[in-house]
């Protein structure tokens, strides 16, 4: 799964990547997962961001399309996303940055398509289960990013004594730690990183699990605090 937006300025290089592996006979395009995002700028004319998007992935479609955020228009955005999967150009549709049901309940209600996805910070001390619970019954999914809490916070979460004393007892890192809670607590969960010993820590999460008391424990740590705004 690789996550890309119209505003990181990666789809170029992320199509460039995908080409070459494909070329190589690494991979095949059904291995990849591709998720890219319209972006504000962009609300006005939501379908030809759609294609400006393929054109620089170079993909003949994204897996996963997102409304990188609320925004004015951002309703007709996303009837332009289920245009997008009628057309064959999106295989499945949602939102980021939606924090509350009623935020979901708005793009729902117009919604042929019921989001897939809602993308969201999400991490130990931000764990919003209240939203995850409710979009549960309409068979949406939360995804997290920064689920190490972000940019100058990593240090932070990965210290913490309740996170440091379960990787202590499995033998693993805190990172391992943080991303196991996430996975058994249902959430899609995904790290980033450009460290390829990092990336393949990050996957190595499937040979333990937590107990129901581990869980509770990181399930304590929430103080409904986020670091961004946005």
């Amino acid at each position: 799964m690789i996550d890309t937006a119209r505003y990181y300025g990666n789809e170029v290089g992320v199509g460039r990547g995908i080409r070459r592996a494909i070329d190589d006979g690494i991979v095949t395009r059904e291995e990849i997962f591709i998720t890219s995002k319209i972006m504000p700028g962009n609300y006005n004319a939501p379908d030809a961001a759609i294609d400006d998007s393929l054109r620089s992935l170079n993909l003949d479609y994204v897996d996963l399309m997102l409304i990188h955020q609320p925004g004015y228009n951002d309703e007709e955005v996303y009837k332009a996303l289920e245009r997008g999967v009628k057309a064959g150009k999106i295989r499945s549709i949602g939102i980021s940055n939606y924090y509350t049901p009623q935020d979901f309940d708005r793009i729902r209600n117009i919604a042929e398509i019921v989001p897939a996805v809602i993308q969201n910070e999400n991490h130990i001390y931000y764990q919003n289960e209240e939203l995850q619970s409710y979009v549960k019954k309409f068979g949406t999914v939360v995804e997290s990013w920064y689920p190490f809490g972000g940019r100058g916070n990593t240090k932070k979460i990965f210290s913490d004594a309740t996170v440091q004393s379960l990787a202590k007892k499995y033998s693993k890192t805190p990172a391992q730690i943080i991303l196991r809670w996430q996975y058994q607590a249902g959430y899609i969960v995904i790290p980033g990183s450009s460290n390829k010993n990092h990336i393949a820590e990050n996957f190595n999460i499937f040979d333990f699990s937590l107990t129901a008391e581990d869980m509770e424990q990181m399930r304590a740590l929430n103080k409904n605090r986020r670091f961004e705004n946005w």
